[in-house]
C-alpha cells in the first residue's frame, strides 16, 4: 500500500455496521484506522452519531481529529460536505457506525441510522457479526442484513469472537452460499477490551498510556486476522459521491457589504479541556476561529486562571461528577470563571459545562455561576432533542430552532432559569437551561455546523462585550 494523499469526492471509504450494539464496531474499525496508518497511509476517522468518546480512540488511532457524522443533529444534506471536510488530505476514510446497522433516531425511521450515513456517502459496508454463541445460523443473519435494503452495500464480514480453527470453518461455511465474502476473523481476546462507565467507554484522555496500549492491541489483532488489501480494494470501489457535493468550511458566506475597519484584535476564546470536560466537536473551535477568534484551551483541573485576556468561555461536554472533588479544590480558577461571567462575558456550557457553573455537584462546590445545584442520579437521560431558544442569548436570538442530543445522569435543580435556554416538545413539553447575562447553559449537546451563525454571533458578542 502506497500513500496518494488524494482529495477529492472519489476519497476511498468503508463504513464498520454491525447487528446490534457490543458486537465490536469499536474494536475492528480503530483498529484497522492504526492499522493503515501504521502502514503510511493517511486515514481521515469518522464516527456515526453524536457519540464523543469514540473519535477520541480514532484520533489517538490516526493522529487526525475525529468527526462526527450525523443525519439528525446536522441534516442529511451536511453529511457529505462534513465527511469531504474531514477527510480532506487523506488516502482513506473509515466510518463507525452507531448501534446495530438500520437503528436510528426513535420514531424516525432510518434518520440517523448507519445505514442512511452509508448510503449518502456512497459507501460500501462491512458488517462485524459476534459469532461467539453460533455457526451455521450466521449465514442467516448476514442474508437477511444485505437483502433489507438494496440500496445498503454489504461489502464483507468480518467475524468477531470466534472460539476455535474449527468453528472459523463452521462460520466460513455457512457463509459461502450467501456470497459475502469474509473478510476478516478475530479471535477473543480480552487485552483490547476497554473500560466503560456509566455513559459508555471510559475516554482516552482519563486513560493515558493504557488507551495507547489498547489502540496498538486493537491494530495487532486487526493486522493479523483482517485482509487489509482486500479492504483497501473495497474502499477503493466506492466511487465518487453524488454530483455537487464539496466540502464543508467554517468560513462564513462572504456579504457584499461594506467591509468593517473598525474591528479590534482577534477576541480570545477559551475551551475546556482536560479530562473532565471531553466532549467537543472539533468543527465548534473552526468555526470560532473562522468567525475571527483566537481559540485557546486550558485544563480546570490543573489551572488556577483563565488564559490571558480571555473574551469569551465555552465549556462543554465531559465528566465534572468524575472530577467533582478536584474541579471543587481548584478555587482560585472557579472564582476567575465566576468573575467573567458576572463581567457579562459569553460564556457557553454544555451538559457538564452546566454542572460546573452551579452552585454545588453533589455537595462540592463549584463556580456559583448559576443559583441552581446538580447532582447524580440513577436515572439516565438519552435521546435527541428538537429544541427552539427561548430567550435571547450570546448563541442565538429566541426563536432559532436547532436539533440537539442529551446524554447525563444527572440532574440540575431547579431545571431551567427566569429566562430559559430551550424549549422542548418531546420526550414532553418543557423548558430547560439558563441564559443569564452573557451566559448560555444548557443539558443539550448542539453541533454547530448545523447553524453557523451561532458561532459568528458568539465571536461578536465576545467583541462587544
Amino acid at each position: 500500500m502506497t500513500s496518494s494523499s488524494s482529495a477529492s469526492s472519489s476519497v476511498p471509504r468503508l463504513v464498520i455496521a454491525a447487528p446490534s450494539s457490543g458486537s465490536g464496531k469499536t474494536t475492528v474499525a480503530t483498529g484497522l484506522m492504526a492499522a493503515l496508518t501504521a502502514r503510511g497511509l493517511a486515514v481521515s476517522p469518522h464516527k456515526v452519531g453524536p457519540d464523543y468518546i469514540d473519535p477520541g480512540y480514532h484520533s489517538l488511532a490516526t493522529g487526525r481529529a475525529g468527526r462526527n457524522l450525523d443525519a439528525y443533529l446536522c441534516g442529511p444534506e451536511l453529511v457529505g460536505p462534513l465527511f469531504l471536510h474531514g477527510a480532506r488530505g487523506c488516502d482513506i476514510a473509515v466510518v463507525e457506525g452507531v448501534m446495530g446497522l438500520y437503528d436510528g433516531a426513535a420514531g424516525e425511521g432510518e434518520l440517523a441510522s448507519t445505514a442512511q450515513i452509508a448510503k449518502v456517502l456512497r459507501a460500501p459496508v462491512v458488517l462485524v457479526v459476534d459469532a461467539s454463541s453460533q455457526s451455521r445460523s450466521v449465514a442467516a443473519l448476514v442474508h437477511g442484513f444485505a437483502s433489507w435494503d438494496p440500496e445498503v452495500r454489504i461489502g464483507g464480514v468480518i467475524l468477531n469472537k470466534v472460539g476455535s480453527d474449527r468453528h472459523e470453518a463452521l462460520l466460513r461455511e455457512a457463509l459461502d452460499a450467501v456470497g459475502v465474502p469474509v473478510l476478516g476473523v478475530l479471535r477473543r481476546a480480552p487485552q483490547v477490551s476497554t473500560p466503560s462507565r456509566h455513559l459508555g467507554l471510559v475516554p482516552v484522555a482519563e486513560r493515558g498510556a493504557e488507551a495507547v496500549d489498547a489502540v496498538a492491541a486493537m491494530a495487532a489483532q486487526v493486522s493479523h486476522g483482517c485482509d487489509l488489501e482486500a479492504l483497501v480494494g473495497l474502499a477503493r470501489a466506492a466511487g465518487p459521491l453524488p454530483g455537487g457535493v464539496a466540502p464543508w468550511t467554517p468560513e462564513p458566506v462572504p456579504t457584499h457589504g461594506p467591509a468593517r475597519s473598525d474591528r479590534k484584535s482577534p477576541p480570545r476564546v477559551a475551551i475546556a479541556g482536560g479530562a473532565a470536560f471531553t466532549f467537543s466537536y472539533a468543527e465548534h473551535a473552526e468555526l470560532l476561529a473562522a468567525a475571527g477568534a483566537e481559540v485557546v484551551t486550558f485544563d480546570p483541573l490543573r489551572d488556577e486562571e483563565l488564559p490571558e485576556e480571555t473574551a469569551g468561555l465555552v465549556v462543554g461536554g465531559g465528566f465534572p461528577e468524575v472530577y467533582a472533588a478536584e474541579l471543587s479544590a481548584n478555587e482560585p480558577l472557579r472564582r476567575a470563571v465566576a468573575a467573567l461571567a458576572l463581567s457579562g462575558a459569553p460564556v457557553a456550557a454544555e451538559c457538564a459545562g452546566l454542572l460546573y457553573l452551579c452552585r454545588e455537584l453533589d455537595g462540592a462546590p463549584m463556580c456559583g455561576v448559576l443559583d441552581a445545584s446538580a447532582r447524580m442520579s440513577g436515572r439516565l437521560t438519552l435521546g435527541y432533542r428538537d429544541a427552539v431558544a427561548v430567550s435571547d442569548s450570546a448563541l442565538a436570538v429566541a426563536g432559532t430552532r436547532m436539533r440537539g442530543h442529551e446524554f447525563h445522569r444527572t440532574v440540575v435543580e431547579p431545571g431551567a432559569g427566569a429566562a430559559a435556554a430551550w424549549g422542548m416538545r418531546a420526550p414532553k413539553r418543557r423548558v430547560e437551561g439558563f441564559v443569564e447575562r452573557g451566559v448560555h447553559a444548557s443539558y443539550l449537546h448542539t453541533h454547530w455546523a448545523s447553524e453557523p451563525g451561532v458561532a459568528r454571533r458568539f465571536v461578536e458578542r465576545c467583541r462587544t462585550s
